[in-house]
């Protein structure tokens, strides 16, 4: 009998009610014993969800983020917040977000919070985790609480549970050494911690444990090969059966080395690493399961399960018992509940299936691998329709689209003069004083653009009143910065929804869902487009709101564009042709609305780039195809402009030294980059490269409540100007300002400001 489970559940709730009740908390409006029973309501319905599965995942769920759990669980807290006592939930969002909630801090009233965790990308996907830090006297102590209180909870229920942790290499791999120490040196440490959290979960009725360890689908060299063998072999005198779990890619060289570890199962991602599992099926030993991740976790097309089950079927017949079937990753990367979905085109959401969908046809594949087809010759039958409707469908292909795209030569992704030559022109128009100061793009959504969006959205304001309630935030945008003291504008974004939905919603080819929200960071969700078909824009995007703002000012106002790469990676992008198409037909869309801004006498344009590095393949040696297409993509979005006109792009959360040739490359007049959480640790990449253009290290961290002293600012930018010419260095953001609020914002960029004029008097 096959065995079907589950790796992982979306913790956010259907409605975003986990959203909700971590908001209302942090701004001190409702209770922790709110917060925590809401927690817990969320466990109970999505373990009900999941009822059927012969195992569920418990540990899953999490206030903020899973890496954050592992580092809590293992007692790794960074010193700066060790001094703080009182419920752990609050020094636990003190390292999330810098503060928990308020009116609960004892030290707001010195020192306003405390330095967050650094976030980064979780491996090549649009969610963030928070950094685990180490030293090289790092100690473990391990506090299982959360997760035996998980399990108990489940155990009550009648869920046949399998606890979920993240493994101790890859754990490791996550972090960062602050003294430069050795992270492997560290495994000695960590390993008895995950021995006793083992031998609890085993007391605590356990059977089995998925011990996570995606860093296996990526190159390792013989060091942490090694770590592997001596961690797992010192694991293995524990009592329960770990099932070792790797997804997001492929094991290639690594199969070995994942398939003789000492545990008693292995899962291998078979939507992305296929071409693992015949060789895999002669490493195994014959007595060691193999789990096959046969639903993408990660997008929301229907599985074809007919081919799925044309190739499983052999595998279940040779394996027997020893064969599982799951997701290829946790569903936390999906929405929860297409059945929510009630104003979405009929034709496009029966090719779909969100997460409890995606249950169901793990249910079902496991159905006919036990009692055959015929037991499911239904559902098989609609399942096969849906498929051929979508490939017949001539709303999925556009010839025209398709000729655009075939006569793109490299002369449309070329600047007409170098950088050099450009940045003379681009001084002479814009005179900007040294040190100039700009945002990212977006201000506070207030309660207001949210109201007329959703009166809008509902019917009961027009156009004209949605227009004028939008004008009036964008005036006020300009007001604020004219009262600030910046140097370029930005219009605030007060009509946007999403960077990337906003563009999608005026694209041929995209799809949109009600409640398709999907976590990226704490509290924060997005409800990422449905890339469906051939792309082309039918009418100019954003260069009315953008002109109406520039009409309230003398100084120069950005177009604010996102990227076609950003755009690709942050959608739910179509299976049926290679991403590196999809990603040109969104080139030319965006090049056309840069010319039309243009055109409309908007001499500063910025496109984001945000996601560049999170498209990345996870190992090196396939970097090199998917940098060509993607620095192509935007240089034919971003290059057909004039000299004079100044070309800017923004990327967060990238560690991009490894790429820093490739980020040269784009040939952007200047680029935005997040450095306040990291200390401008980021900018060590110009300690060996001559980046040729100009460069905004982010100095104020947006992602927390916390506002930046001017001192602090003045510091990083001492940091920058050591790395990067000073005349060469913007001042500005980490990022967009919208989830925070103007009473934030406004002070936080006063002194930025001030800064800027400090830097340049002493220059």
């Amino acid at each position: 009998m096959t065995t079907i489970h589950n790796l992982g559940f979306p913790r956010i709730g259907a409605r975003r009610e986990l959203k909700f009740a971590l908001e209302s908390y942090w701004k001190g409006e409702t209770s922790r014993e709110a917060l925590t029973t809401l927690g817990a309501a969320l466990r109970r319905r999505h373990w009900a969800d999941q009822a059927g599965l012969d195992l569920v995942p418990v540990g899953d769920f999490s206030f903020y983020d899973q890496v954050l759990d592992m580092s809590f669980a293992l007692g790794n807290l960074p010193e700066r917040v060790q001094d703080f006592h009182g419920d752990p939930l609050d020094n636990y969002f003190r390292v999330a977000r810098g503060r928990s909630a308020q009116g609960g801090e004892a030290h707001a009233a010195c020192c306003g919070g405390v330095a967050a965790g650094e976030m980064t990308k979780w491996f090549d996907t649009n969610y963030h985790y928070i950094v685990p830090e180490f030293t090289a006297q790092t100690p473990f102590t391990l506090d299982a609480s959360r997760l035996l209180a998980q399990l108990a909870e489940a155990r009550e229920q009648g869920v046949d549970a399998k606890p979920v942790i993240i493994g101790p290499l890859t754990y490791l791999a996550l972090g960062k050494a602050k003294d430069g120490s050795s992270k492997l040196d560290l495994l000695p440490r960590i390993l008895p911690a995950y021995a006793q959290l083992l031998d609890a979960l085993v007391e605590a009725g356990a059977q089995w444990v998925q011990i996570d360890e995606p860093v296996l689908v990526t190159e390792l060299d013989a060091d942490w090969q090694h770590a592997f063998n001596l961690a797992y072999h010192e694991l293995k005198g524990c009592r329960v059966k770990i099932l070792l779990a790797t997804y997001f890619g492929q094991l290639q060289d690594n199969q070995y080395l994942a398939a003789n570890l000492p545990v008693a199962g292995l899962h291998v991602d078979a939507i992305n690493g296929r071409d693992d599992i015949r060789p895999l099926l002669n490493l195994l030993s014959p007595h060691k399961v193999l789990s096959l991740g046969v639903i993408n976790g990660r997008n929301i097309w229907k599985t074809d399960l007919n081919a799925v089950l044309d190739w499983l079927e052999p595998l279940a017949a040779q394996l027997g018992e020893r064969l599982w079937i799951a997701p290829s990753c946790s569903l936390l990367h999906v929405p929860v509940d297409l059945a929510n979905e009630t104003k979405l085109d009929g034709d496009i959401k029966s090719w779909l299936a969100f997460a409890l969908q995606k249950l169901d046809e793990l249910r079902l594949l496991g159905t006919a691998l036990r009692d055959g087809r015929d037991a499911v010759k239904e559902a098989l039958a609609g399942n096969a329709a849906a498929l051929a409707a979508r490939r017949s469908s001539p709303r999925v292909h556009a010839p025209a689209v398709q000729a655009a795209v075939a006569k793109i030569d490299a002369n449309l992704g070329r600047r007409a003069s170098a950088y050099a030559q450009r940045a003379r022109k681009q001084a002479a128009l814009l005179r900007l004083p040294a040190y100039p100061t700009t945002t990212i793009g977006s201000f506070p959504q207030t309660p207001e653009i949210r109201h007329a969006r959703s009166a809008f959205k509902a019917g009961t304001l027009d156009s004209a009143g949605y227009q004028a309630a939008m004008q009036a935030e964008i005036a006020r945008s300009v007001r604020e910065q004219e009262a600030l003291g910046l140097d370029v504008f930005v219009h605030g974004e007060a009509e946007r929804n999403d960077m990337v939905e906003y563009f999608g919603e005026q694209l041929e080819g995209y799809a949109f869902s009600q409640n398709g929200w999907v976590q990226s960071y704490g509290s924060r969700c997005v409800k990422p487009p449905i890339l469906f078909g051939d792309i082309s824009r039918p009418q100019p995007m954003t260069v009315a709101w953008t002109a109406y703002a520039q009409s309230l000012t003398d100084k120069p106002m950005k177009g604010m564009l996102t990227g076609p790469v950003t755009i690709l990676n942050w959608s739910f992008v179509r299976d049926d042709q290679p991403r590196a198409a999809s990603c040109r037909q969104l080139a030319l869309a965006i090049r056309a609305e840069v010319l039309d801004l243009e055109r409309a006498g908007v001499r500063v344009i910025q496109i984001d780039e945000a996601a560049l590095r999170e498209g990345l393949p996870l190992r090196r040696a396939q970097w090199g195809e998917y940098l060509d297409w993607a620095v192509e993509s935007f240089r034919i979005a971003a290059n057909g402009v004039r000299d004079e006109t100044q070309i800017h792009t923004h990327m967060c959360y990238s560690e991009f030294n490894d790429i820093i040739a490739s980020i040269a490359g784009m040939d952007a007049d200047v680029i935005t980059i997040e450095t306040s959480r990291s200390d401008m640790e980021l900018l060590d990449a110009f300690d060996h490269f001559r980046y040729p253009n100009q460069i905004g290290p982010g100095v104020y961290d947006i992602h927390s409540p916390n506002i930046p002293s001017r001192e602090h600012i003045v510091g990083l930018m001492t940091k920058a100007a050591q790395r990067v010419p000073a005349e060469r260095l913007w001042v500005n953001p980490d990022c967009g300002l919208k989830t925070r609020q103007w009473a934030e914002v406004l002070p936080a960029l006063a002194n930025m400001v001030a800064a800027a004029k400090e830097l340049r008097a002493a220059a």
